[in-house]
């Protein structure tokens, strides 16, 4: 990913407002917005929205590969007619230079997330409803595996060597290891309540995991394969992300209407009021921002990771701001 030259400071609110006084380039934030059946691309540099792609029914997972060259889409709307009753769910994959969805690839059924492998080959979609994931190779551009992990999956995540997926299992309070070598389950760390959205530390050795109901996040110790901390924030937590340093926690309580900032090895805690229902989260590395969506509106605000000052926002125009994901251009 291009790193920006410095960080934002000043943003003005509008769709298409432009950074003041900068000239550089930054990456594209891709957004999947849900209802409103388009995936949105907005250029962090200017903080305005630059392209729109439809024909994705439903999306709310979205993951691009390493290159920028694809994102990948999955639906949470299952195919009313699918070719193989096997493969009831739909991943579609579109190409940002060429403007369209080039192609939907059949998956195992609707998907809540998606997940790259660091080096592009396989896409990772968490199947809810059928207690485990599928597995897509983007060379062949089909699913060529499935592996079971544990009652209604959310969110999934390979390790940064690729050699590992960690997927949550809302249904029994875990985090299953995937061996991506034969993507066989190898043990299940403990994760806290029906764990959800999941952030990893830069260095690889801790996975930071949502508890929604508890409005906690269970830090866990992937070599000790167990909860090493936990932070207790409020009920409704939905996204997580780490700072550009590692050093910072971040969530958003739909719930509280709350965004939070907590030290990773201290006690020190932060909180802003953020409305309407701060949803999905993803920090925008290199630039010191934060995406941060709503659940019930089609805003999309920018944060400052340092003060948590909102210095930015977008109206998508329809739907709501699910997954999403930085890419090069």
């Amino acid at each position: 990913m291009k790193r920006l030259n410095s960080p934002l400071h000043a943003l003005v609110l509008g769709i298409s407002t432009a950074l003041a006084g900068a000239s550089f380039a930054g990456p594209t934030l891709y957004v999947a917005t849900g209802s409103g059946n388009e995936v949105v691309g907005i250029d962090v540099a200017t903080a305005a929205i630059t392209k729109r792609f439809s024909d994705v029914t439903n999306a709310h997972g979205l993951t691009a590969t390493p290159d920028g060259e694809y994102l990948l889409a999955g639906s949470l709307t299952p195919d009313a007619k699918p070719a193989d009753p096997k493969l009831a769910g739909k991943l579609f994959l579109v190409h940002p230079a060429h403007g369209h969805v080039m192609a939907t690839i059949p998956v195992t059924d609707w998907s809540h997330h998606q997940g790259i492998s660091p080096d592009g080959r396989y896409v990772v979609s968490t199947h809810p409803a059928k207690g485990g994931v599928s597995i897509v190779d983007t060379l062949q551009q089909k699913q060529i595996a499935f592996a079971a992990t544990g009652p209604a999956p959310n969110y999934g995540m390979f390790s940064a060597d690729g050699q590992r997926l960690y997927v949550t299992n809302t249904g029994n309070g875990t985090v299953s290891e995937i061996a991506v070598a034969d993507w066989s389950k190898q043990r299940d760390l403990p994760a806290g309540m029906a764990p959800g959205h999941m952030a990893a530390s830069s260095d690889g050795g801790r996975l930071f995991v949502a508890n929604p109901g508890v409005g906690t996040v269970s830090m866990i110790d992937i070599k000790q394969g167990k909860i090493a901390k936990t932070f207790t924030f409020a009920p409704g937590l939905h996204g997580v992300a780490i700072s550009d340093d590692g050093s910072r926690l971040y969530a958003t309580s739909k719930q509280k209407e709350l965004l939070f900032s907590a030290a990773v090895d201290g006690d020190e805690v932060t909180q802003k009021s953020l409305k309407p229902a701060p949803y999905h989260m993803e920090a925008v590395h290199g630039s010191g921002l934060l995406y941060i969506s709503s659940a019930n509106t089609p805003a999309v605000w920018l944060v400052d990771q340092a003060t948590l000052n909102v210095i930015g926002k977008l109206d998508l125009g329809k739907g709501e701001g699910h997954q999403a994901v930085v890419s090069a251009e």
